[in-house]
């Protein structure tokens, strides 16, 4: 187990909907959108002391063995640049990168000239693993002055990075209604005769004023149901060298073609807003990290067929995110949301439980009948491995987000069944998965070295 995942099993700082939910760009959360973040940190620090000599990115374990596959490389390039990933245009990310790749140069924070090659200056360490977490970047400066600045940063999942001596999870926040588990939300939900929604909701006044966090949340929405537009509508190969088609497209016009719905129609219908969004994140597109890239199709598509087939009422909606985050606020602080560490059940499973959960609470679902469906949802994704062929999130990445959103809505209507009692509590289902995490072999954990990665053949 990594000493951050250790260290997260203790009592954690109180987390916001704003820690499951950013906007970011693909294809990878902890590949892509963590090491950007990183770097753009490094060269705001590096750019401030004075002129550069030379500037180097080492990248380990993880981030080494499907690093070029999940864009780490270009990240970096693009963070030390000094560009964002909330505000980054993806039409200038293809520019960007190959101007530093022809000029061996780049400007580092936009503000200083610096020679750089990243056929060189960006290292990957394949074999070696940093003990602190799978996924671990070193970046290392000289100034012209002689001074060296070294620091090492971990892509912890979810785009949220830690650098390295920094304490971790610093409690600094105080909300209303402090859980660290599933029973302690059900137990204050019952308490104060309030939802899960509710709570949280009241909680990120600790953040921010209650209207702001309404518009944050109508923001989220906004961005996801771009993605699917936007998936919908596109067409082509997608990036990487497994020519991989778009498919979203062609299924959108084959539905809307159809004189009369078909029985089966509702679910073609989630499973095409899934595609869209994970085509649009394998083609380094804007997607909503939910709780990662990797998984970003699953809550998308859910919260779609809860506004199209179900009710559209955008309070609905509201509280679908804020249930949803509760569940996710759990998975982070008590396992883990990296594949990395967890294997895909840390990323697909976790978006299932959490779209699970927010649906049942949509469709009037009390806060136990909630948990039972967010229970259910990771029950069936427990042992998922992360093995991407070629290292790419293509394959089976993205056909594994429609699996989670249709698992997703079934967890719902299976829990509304029901009275809310049942065997197996989400506590247990999350320490499960942690349990699973820990033992899965590393091969199966973001590395391609094993399981689809290995037995298919790239064409």
């Amino acid at each position: 187990m990594s000493k951050l995942l250790q260290e997260r099993a203790g009592s954690p700082a109180p987390l916001s909907v704003s820690d499951l939910f950013t906007i970011g760009i693909g294809p990878s959360s902890s590949h892509t959108v963590g090491p950007m973040r990183a770097a753009k940190q490094f060269a705001a620090q590096v750019a401030s002391e004075g002129p550069i000599s030379t500037i180097r990115a080492h990248l380990y374990g993880s981030l080494a063995l499907t690093g070029r596959g999940h864009a780490t490389d270009r990240a970096i390039i693009l963070g030390l640049s000094g560009h964002e990933c909330e505000t980054i245009d993806p039409a200038i990310i293809e520019s960007a990168v190959e101007a530093v790749g022809d000029q061996k140069r780049l400007l580092i924070d936009g503000r200083a000239e610096v020679p750089f090659d990243p056929e060189t200056d960006i290292v990957f360490h394949k074999e070696t693993f940093l003990d602190d977490h799978p996924n671990g970047l070193t970046l290392q400066a000289e100034l012209a002055s002689g001074l060296f600045i070294s620091e090492t940063y971990y892509s912890i999942g979810g785009g949220a990075i830690r650098r390295a001596g920094d304490k971790v999870d610093p409690v600094n926040v105080a909300v209303t209604y402090p859980f660290e588990s599933g029973q302690d939300l059900l137990d204050i939900c019952k308490a104060n005769e309030m939802s899960i929604a509710q709570i949280v909701l009241a909680n990120e006044t600790a953040w921010r004023d209650r209207d702001d966090t309404i518009a944050l949340l109508t923001r989220i929405k906004a961005a996801m149901f771009d993605s699917i537009e936007r998936g919908c509508n596109a067409t082509g190969i997608l990036p990487g060298g497994l020519k991989v088609r778009r498919r979203a497209s062609a299924m959108t016009k084959r539905l809307m073609e159809r004189e009369c719905a078909a029985r089966g129609d509702v679910f073609e219908w989630v499973s095409v807003y899934a595609l869209a969004v994970n085509e649009e994140n394998a083609a380094g597109g804007k997607v909503v990290t939910a709780p990662t890239n990797g998984a970003a199709g699953v809550l998308p598509a859910v919260l779609k067929y809860l506004e199209v087939f179900v009710d559209s009422d955008s309070n609905l909606a509201i509280e679908f995110l804020l249930t949803a985050s509760a569940i996710g606020i759990l998975y982070k602080t008590k396992a883990s949301i990296s594949a990395a560490e967890m294997g895909c059940q840390g990323e697909v499973g976790v978006a299932c439980s959490m779209a699970a959960g927010g649906l049942a609470a949509a469709l009037g679902g009390t806060p136990e009948q909630v948990e039972n469906a967010a229970e259910i949802g990771m029950e069936h994704c427990l042992g998922l491995t992360c093995d991407p062929v070629g290292g790419l999130v293509q394959i089976p990445c993205i056909e594994r987000n429609t699996m989670g959103a249709i698992k997703a809505i079934n967890a719902a209507y299976l829990a509304l069944s029901g009275d809310g009692a049942h065997i197996v509590s989400l506590d247990a289902v999350i320490e499960t998965m942690r349990q699973t995490g820990v033992d899965m072999s590393r091969q199966y954990k973001e590395t391609s070295l094993g399981g689809l990665a290995v037995n298919v053949v790239e064409c």
